[in-house]
């Protein structure tokens, strides 16, 4: 595990809406762009994953409020002495999002109602509900409620009600989120020299495990088709002062998945011998 890193403040967002001139007249109908194929296996094996924009608020630490920076500076403290500080990851627990986008590969199912992902680590599934409306009272859940769009030729997904666990965090830093968290992500099919920016700002900011990525998780790195690129966006009132942005910049990964059944080793993946915090009955349920 990396040592905590320096981060800045967060800078403003801002967000121009075009609007059309008072008195124009509408243009000729346009007939709605084909929905792109986003389906398959695509692979991201980078730590810690997020890919800072080149510039405006990213994925760095807020420190004006004060319970995301003692958390993060709790989570260095702990690194520094030679620890691996707890996240969903070591201690098998439900990934949410924007965490969850930090995986080593992802596969996703597409369907004229709904999209599937499918997250190798622990096989975590998560649902998107299409062309619907967030209901007006959101039970609280790991991954939220997300509904999803096109918008031409991009995938728009947007997720509130992310349930608050013991491991509740945003990203490998450890910083933590509210009630109040909201993403949204805009998936696009890229050819690869438009995809190359992201890419390269991967290798400058992230690493990839030493020796390679295992099955389902290695991409293909001679592929120079269609790269896809997420660009999600968080805000939550209750620990940044203003929303950030990042991206993740995928690969084809190879046709292979691996298993990984982390609730079914009740010690950690870093430190054998220790236990994990993996939710246990207390009866068997059959």
């Amino acid at each position: 595990m990396h040592g905590p890193r320096n981060f800045g403040l967060l800078t403003t967002l801002a967000v121009a809406a075009a609007t059309p001139a008072f008195g124009q007249t509408a243009g000729p109908a346009v007939a709605p762009a084909a929905i792109p194929d986003f389906s398959g296996i695509w692979s991201h094996p980078s730590f810690p994953g997020f890919e800072p924009l080149a510039s405006g608020p990213s994925s760095v630490v807020n420190r004006s409020r004060p319970p995301a920076a003692e958390a993060v500076k709790k989570k260095g403290e702990i690194e520094l002495g030679g620890m691996v500080s707890p996240t969903p990851t070591i201690q098998c627990w439900p990934e949410p999002v924007p965490y969850i986008f930090n995986g080593v590969a992802m596969q996703m199912l597409q369907q004229p109602d709904k999209i599937i992902f499918l997250y190798p680590n622990d096989h975590q599934v998560r649902y998107v509900r299409m062309n619907q409306p967030h209901p007006a009272q959101v039970t609280p859940s790991w991954y939220g409620d997300s509904v999803g769009r096109y918008d031409g030729d991009t995938l728009v997904i947007d997720t509130v009600g992310v349930k608050i666990g013991p491991f509740a965090m945003v990203d490998f830093y450890g910083t933590p989120y509210t009630q109040a968290l909201h993403v949204v992500e805009r998936y696009r099919l890229l050819d690869y020299e438009a995809a190359r920016e992201g890419l390269e700002r991967d290798v400058r900011e992230n690493r990839r495990p030493p020796g390679g990525a295992d099955a389902g998780s290695a991409p293909d790195y001679s592929y120079r088709g269609k790269h896809l690129q997420l660009h999600f966006t968080v805000e939550d009132e209750g620990v940044f002062t203003m929303p950030w942005s990042a991206t993740i910049t995928y690969r084809r990964g190879l046709e292979a998945w691996r298993e990984v059944v982390c609730a079914e080793n009740l010690q950690e993946l870093v430190f054998a011998g220790r236990d994990t915090a993996v939710p246990r009955a207390k009866k068997p349920d059959f």
